[in-house]
């Protein structure tokens, strides 16, 4: 009898030690697996916003820029080759460099040229000294007299262009420079919609879709390594 309860105690000791470690097998199971299932739901969802993301970048992009653009004063958003400018007090304030200098400037559509105030003209190291007033214009303080000049680089955010004419004032008959016709006929597309103003230059290059979709496979790659190790 002794030895038939001994059996029967190994036995038990054996079983709940098996029963154990299933348990603990199962538990462990279930947490991996509770873990795999979110982790895959996660991962999913990331997915989804990512593939959303990049399926509306243009239209995001635009609603950015435009958001950006009506938010504050005379800013510049590069988008791209493209630029939009903010209305300020009823008018485009736009900052230019001129010859690498930089000068605030005034939207002016009625103006064939691009006008220089004296000061913007000698910042561009244009030889002003040199200057010839030959052509008649009229300015906010009347009917003066402007000197031709070539711009070698123009630039408007990431808006450049090369060689562009333009007229200089005379010391005083001019208080802000002016953005004339001669930038923008140079670009592909201008217009004014509500208080925005987009400039796109001949150059802007369409959007390269395979590089897009390398960057995009690659920050999914990325993260998928981040999370593994």
């Amino acid at each position: 009898m002794p030895h038939i309860m001994t059996s029967d105690l190994v036995s038990l000791a054996y079983t709940t030690a098996l029963l154990v470690v299933v348990a603990g097998i199962v538990v462990t199971l279930y947490r991996f697996l509770v873990q795999a299932i979110s982790a895959m739901t996660l991962w999913a969802l990331l997915g989804l916003i990512l593939t959303a993301g990049y399926s509306y970048r243009s239209e995001l992009g635009s609603f950015g820029s435009w958001l950006l653009a009506a938010g504050g004063p005379s800013h510049e958003l590069p988008h791209g080759t493209t630029v939009a400018v903010a209305r300020t007090n009823g008018d485009f304030a736009v900052t230019a460099e001129i010859n690498g200098s930089r000068a605030t400037m005034i939207l002016d559509t009625g103006a064939r040229l691009i006008v220089l105030t004296q000061n913007d003209a000698e910042a561009a190291n244009l030889p002003v000294e040199l200057l010839n007033y030959t052509i008649d214009i009229d300015t906010a303080n009347g009917r003066t007299r402007a000197a031709p000049v070539t711009i070698d680089r123009f630039a408007i955010g990431n808006v450049v262009e090369r060689s562009v004419n333009a007229l200089v004032v005379r010391p005083g008959q001019l208080k802000i420079s002016l953005l004339g016709m001669s930038f923008l006929d140079r670009l592909q597309h201008w217009e004014v919609s509500g208080d925005r103003l987009s400039l796109v230059p001949h150059a802007a290059a369409a959007p390269d879709q395979h590089n897009d979709f390398m960057n995009f496979r690659n920050t999914i790659t990325s993260f998928v390594r981040a999370e593994r190790r």
